[in-house]
Formats: structure tokens, sequence, C-alpha cells
């Protein structure tokens, strides 16, 4: 069954079963990325026909973002060690294919505004939530441990959201919007 009615009060419970407010720092935090998660969903449906691979990489995005929510959902530390963790290999990757696709790109002299097709304007949209839940989480590791990982893939995640946007652009042989 898809309800239980225990949140009809305002609480949820986290991984483990302890439960907290539904608007708790931590509820926030891994809510904001599960948007994130829903939106890069939507993205990567639109970069598949474009091709390059990014599809995928996006599917594995994905995986790791929801790795990231359910580390985030979790405040027993016994359990939370024995869950799957976020390697920073991750961000090593990120940042490789930030220069991959940098590398195709023509040099930004302006600053970049939303759009260009549907893809680059749904990459912006998913970057500016990946900045939304960077500052859940940062606001979350002020009140409680939180790996430094998440943090640095969170950045780099909102960084190789705004290449693959322009990339998305360039690809679809559109021109991209310059705020000139």
């Amino acid at each position: 069954m898809i309800y239980t009615k225990t949140g009809d009060r305002g609480t949820t419970s986290l991984v483990g079963g302890s439960r907290v407010n539904k608007d708790d720092h931590r509820v926030e935090a891994y809510g904001t990325v599960d948007e994130l998660n829903s939106h890069i969903g939507l993205l990567a449906e639109m970069m598949r026909p474009l091709g390059g691979g990014y599809y995928d990489e996006l599917k594995a995005v994905q995986h790791n973002l929801f790795t990231l929510q359910t580390l985030l959902a979790t405040e027993d530390e016994t359990i939370y060690a024995r869950l799957p963790q976020l390697a920073e290999e991750e961000v090593d990757m990120l940042e490789r294919q930030i220069d991959l696709i940098t590398d195709r790109l023509p040099k930004l002299q302006n600053f970049v505004i939303a759009g260009g097709n549907l893809a680059g304007a749904q990459s912006h949209v998913a970057r500016t939530v990946c900045r939304r839940a960077e500052r859940r989480v940062v606001t979350l590791a002020r009140e409680t441990k939180v790996d430094d990982v998440i943090l640095r893939y969170l950045n780099r995640l909102s960084d190789y959201l705004f290449v693959l946007a322009r990339l998305a652009v360039v690809m679809d042989g559109k021109e991209e919007n310059l705020y000139v």
C-alpha cells in the first residue's frame, strides 16, 4: 500500500525509523536532492536524442543522488556506516566530464541565460535545483556531521549541469542565449 497515514500530522520517518517533522533540515536536504533527481531524469530523456553518451552519464548521476539521498536521510551512525557511500571517484568523474565538455564549447565571454533548446533549459533548471540542494545540505551540516564528499559532489554537479546545458544547445545546432 502506498499510503500509510503516518505522515498525516506533519512528520516522516528517517532511515532507521526515527520520526522528524517534515520541515526538518534533514528532510529539506534529502527532499531537495530528490527533486533534483527528478529534474535530472527529465534532462536525461531530453539528452537521449542528442547522443554522446550523456543519457547514460545522467542515469549514473541519478544513482549517485539516490545514494546521497539515503545518506542524508540517515541519522543513526550504525546504519549509516552500513549503507553504500558516495565515492570520491564520483567527484573526479564529474571533473573529468566538465573538462571534456568545456573543450567542446566556444570560449565563454558573457553570462548565459537559460534556454537555447529544451535540453539546455532543463539542464539549467536542474543546475539551479542542485544549487538549492547544496544550500540545504550546508544548513544541515551546521547541525550535524555531513560527509564532505556530499557537498563536493553537489558543487561539481552544478558545474557539470552548467556546461552540459551549453553543450546541449551546441549539439543541437542552436545559439546560446547570452547576456550582453
